[in-house]
Protein backbone atom coordinates (compact mmCIF):
# COMPACT_ATOMS: atom_id res chain seq x y z
CA UNK A 1 0.00 0.00 0.00
CA UNK A 2 1.63 3.31 -1.20
CA UNK A 3 2.10 6.09 1.96
CA UNK A 4 -0.35 8.32 0.78
CA UNK A 5 -3.07 5.66 0.75
CA UNK A 6 -2.06 4.98 3.92
CA UNK A 7 -2.22 8.00 5.50
CA UNK A 8 -5.65 8.91 4.61
CA UNK A 9 -6.87 5.53 6.18
CA UNK A 10 -4.75 6.17 9.39
CA UNK A 11 -6.45 9.81 9.12
CA UNK A 12 -10.28 8.09 8.36
CA UNK A 13 -9.47 6.15 11.55
CA UNK A 14 -7.78 8.61 13.56
CA UNK A 15 -6.60 11.37 14.42
CA UNK A 16 -2.69 12.03 13.70
CA UNK A 17 -0.64 14.36 15.49
CA UNK A 18 2.40 13.78 13.04
CA UNK A 19 2.30 15.44 9.66
CA UNK A 20 2.34 13.47 6.46
CA UNK A 21 5.88 13.91 5.74
CA UNK A 22 6.76 12.64 9.20
CA UNK A 23 4.36 9.25 8.62
CA UNK A 24 6.66 9.18 5.22
CA UNK A 25 9.63 9.28 6.68
CA UNK A 26 8.41 6.87 9.64
CA UNK A 27 7.29 4.32 7.21
CA UNK A 28 10.00 4.76 4.28
CA UNK A 29 12.79 3.84 7.29
CA UNK A 30 10.64 0.64 8.59
CA UNK A 31 12.34 0.99 12.26
CA UNK A 32 10.03 2.68 14.83
CA UNK A 33 5.84 3.20 13.70
CA UNK A 34 5.21 5.57 16.56
CA UNK A 35 1.94 7.37 15.39
CA UNK A 36 0.78 8.21 18.47
CA UNK A 37 -2.60 6.64 18.07
CA UNK A 38 -4.43 7.36 20.81
CA UNK A 39 -8.11 6.27 20.94
CA UNK A 40 -10.20 7.71 23.62
CA UNK A 41 -13.79 6.93 24.89
CA UNK A 42 -14.31 9.35 28.13
CA UNK A 43 -11.58 9.06 31.02
CA UNK A 44 -10.56 6.08 29.26
CA UNK A 45 -7.17 6.61 26.78
CA UNK A 46 -5.07 3.95 24.87
CA UNK A 47 -1.63 4.86 23.47
CA UNK A 48 0.40 2.79 21.00
CA UNK A 49 3.69 2.10 19.12
CA UNK A 50 5.37 -0.36 17.21
CA UNK A 51 8.82 -0.72 16.90
CA UNK A 52 11.07 -3.26 14.43
CA UNK A 53 13.36 -5.28 15.81
CA UNK A 54 16.10 -7.92 14.72
CA UNK A 55 15.26 -10.61 18.04
CA UNK A 56 12.90 -13.46 17.27
CA UNK A 57 9.63 -12.99 18.90
CA UNK A 58 10.38 -15.76 21.16
CA UNK A 59 13.51 -14.23 22.06
CA UNK A 60 12.30 -11.23 23.11
CA UNK A 61 8.90 -12.21 24.81
CA UNK A 62 11.19 -14.87 27.01
CA UNK A 63 13.35 -12.13 28.26
CA UNK A 64 10.33 -9.95 29.27
CA UNK A 65 7.96 -12.84 30.57
CA UNK A 66 10.45 -15.09 32.33
CA UNK A 67 13.98 -12.96 32.82
CA UNK A 68 12.99 -9.42 33.92
CA UNK A 69 15.69 -9.13 36.11
CA UNK A 70 18.01 -9.75 33.77
CA UNK A 71 16.81 -6.31 31.71
CA UNK A 72 19.16 -4.37 33.48
CA UNK A 73 21.92 -6.02 31.34
CA UNK A 74 20.47 -4.67 28.32
CA UNK A 75 19.31 -1.21 29.10
CA UNK A 76 21.25 -0.33 32.59
CA UNK A 77 20.80 3.15 32.36
CA UNK A 78 16.90 2.94 31.85
CA UNK A 79 16.41 -0.34 34.66
CA UNK A 80 18.57 -0.70 37.43
CA UNK A 81 16.90 -3.77 38.54
CA UNK A 82 13.63 -6.06 38.85
CA UNK A 83 12.74 -7.80 42.07
CA UNK A 84 10.50 -10.69 42.35
CA UNK A 85 7.89 -9.56 45.09
CA UNK A 86 5.25 -12.59 44.74
CA UNK A 87 4.42 -15.54 42.51
CA UNK A 88 7.39 -16.77 40.18
CA UNK A 89 9.07 -15.16 37.10
CA UNK A 90 6.62 -15.74 34.17
CA UNK A 91 3.42 -16.25 35.93
CA UNK A 92 0.33 -14.54 36.22
CA UNK A 93 -0.10 -12.69 39.07
CA UNK A 94 3.11 -12.17 40.18
CA UNK A 95 4.03 -9.28 41.72
CA UNK A 96 7.16 -7.34 40.67
CA UNK A 97 9.14 -4.41 41.79
CA UNK A 98 10.97 -2.01 39.28
CA UNK A 99 14.08 0.32 39.75
CA UNK A 100 13.92 2.49 36.79
CA UNK A 101 15.78 5.97 35.79
CA UNK A 102 12.76 8.19 33.86
CA UNK A 103 13.26 11.43 32.95
CA UNK A 104 16.43 11.97 34.65
CA UNK A 105 15.40 10.28 37.93
CA UNK A 106 15.49 7.63 40.09
CA UNK A 107 11.98 5.99 40.45
CA UNK A 108 10.13 2.78 41.95
CA UNK A 109 7.65 1.11 40.61
CA UNK A 110 4.99 -2.28 41.73
CA UNK A 111 3.69 -3.83 38.94
CA UNK A 112 1.25 -7.14 38.65
CA UNK A 113 1.31 -9.45 35.76
CA UNK A 114 -2.14 -9.47 34.31
CA UNK A 115 -1.67 -11.89 31.49
CA UNK A 116 0.68 -13.73 29.88
CA UNK A 117 -0.02 -15.02 26.30
CA UNK A 118 3.11 -17.52 25.14
CA UNK A 119 1.23 -18.20 21.85
CA UNK A 120 1.08 -14.56 21.16
CA UNK A 121 4.10 -13.89 22.64
CA UNK A 122 2.13 -11.24 24.67
CA UNK A 123 2.41 -9.42 28.08
CA UNK A 124 0.62 -7.51 29.94
CA UNK A 125 1.21 -5.60 33.26
CA UNK A 126 -1.08 -3.46 35.59
CA UNK A 127 0.59 -0.73 37.41
CA UNK A 128 0.13 -1.08 41.35
CA UNK A 129 2.37 1.36 42.73
CA UNK A 130 3.95 4.16 40.39
CA UNK A 131 4.33 7.58 40.49
CA UNK A 132 2.22 7.47 37.20
CA UNK A 133 -0.57 6.87 39.62
CA UNK A 134 -0.59 10.44 40.98
CA UNK A 135 -2.26 11.22 37.57
CA UNK A 136 -3.96 7.95 36.22
CA UNK A 137 -6.84 6.13 38.08
CA UNK A 138 -5.71 2.89 36.29
CA UNK A 139 -2.78 2.13 33.93
CA UNK A 140 -2.38 -1.15 32.07
CA UNK A 141 0.62 -1.72 29.87
CA UNK A 142 1.07 -4.64 26.95
CA UNK A 143 3.97 -6.20 25.08
CA UNK A 144 3.47 -7.92 22.43
CA UNK A 145 6.13 -9.62 19.52
CA UNK A 146 5.31 -10.73 16.48
CA UNK A 147 7.14 -12.02 13.71
CA UNK A 148 7.49 -9.89 10.56
CA UNK A 149 5.70 -10.99 7.82
CA UNK A 150 8.72 -10.90 5.30
CA UNK A 151 12.11 -11.88 5.99
CA UNK A 152 13.47 -12.27 9.90
CA UNK A 153 12.96 -10.21 13.17
CA UNK A 154 9.96 -8.91 15.13
CA UNK A 155 7.29 -6.28 15.56
CA UNK A 156 7.09 -5.47 19.07
CA UNK A 157 3.37 -3.51 19.48
CA UNK A 158 3.08 -1.62 22.71
CA UNK A 159 0.01 -1.03 24.04
CA UNK A 160 -0.82 1.40 27.22
CA UNK A 161 -4.28 1.75 28.44
CA UNK A 162 -5.10 3.91 31.25
CA UNK A 163 -8.03 6.29 32.89
CA UNK A 164 -7.13 9.91 33.43
CA UNK A 165 -7.78 11.55 37.02
CA UNK A 166 -8.88 14.51 34.57
CA UNK A 167 -9.25 15.47 31.10
CA UNK A 168 -6.46 18.57 31.76
CA UNK A 169 -3.72 15.55 32.11
CA UNK A 170 -1.68 15.06 29.21
CA UNK A 171 -1.01 11.54 27.50
CA UNK A 172 1.92 9.67 29.17
CA UNK A 173 3.91 10.21 25.45
CA UNK A 174 7.21 10.38 27.86
CA UNK A 175 6.38 6.88 29.09
CA UNK A 176 5.62 5.43 25.51
CA UNK A 177 9.54 6.98 24.47
CA UNK A 178 11.12 4.92 27.15
CA UNK A 179 9.40 1.89 26.29
CA UNK A 180 10.43 2.47 22.78
CA UNK A 181 13.87 3.17 24.06
CA UNK A 182 13.73 -0.24 26.11
CA UNK A 183 12.95 -2.21 23.66
CA UNK A 184 15.82 -0.98 20.97
CA UNK A 185 17.93 -2.22 23.72
CA UNK A 186 16.96 -5.50 24.35
CA UNK A 187 17.09 -6.23 20.89
CA UNK A 188 20.48 -4.74 20.76
CA UNK A 189 20.95 -7.13 23.57
CA UNK A 190 20.03 -10.34 22.63
CA UNK A 191 20.96 -9.56 19.00
CA UNK A 192 24.59 -8.82 20.59
CA UNK A 193 24.75 -12.25 22.20
CA UNK A 194 23.88 -14.30 18.95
Amino acid sequence: MASSALIQKLEAIIEIKASPKQIHDMLANKKVFNLNLARTSGSDTTLEAIIEIKASPEQFHDMLANKPHHLHHACSDKIQGCDLLEGQWGKVGSIIRWRLVLQGKAKAGKDAIEAIDSDKKSITFRKLEAEILTEYKSFVYTIQASPKSEGSGSLVHLTFEYEKLHHGIAQPQFLQQFMVDVCKEIDAYLTRQN
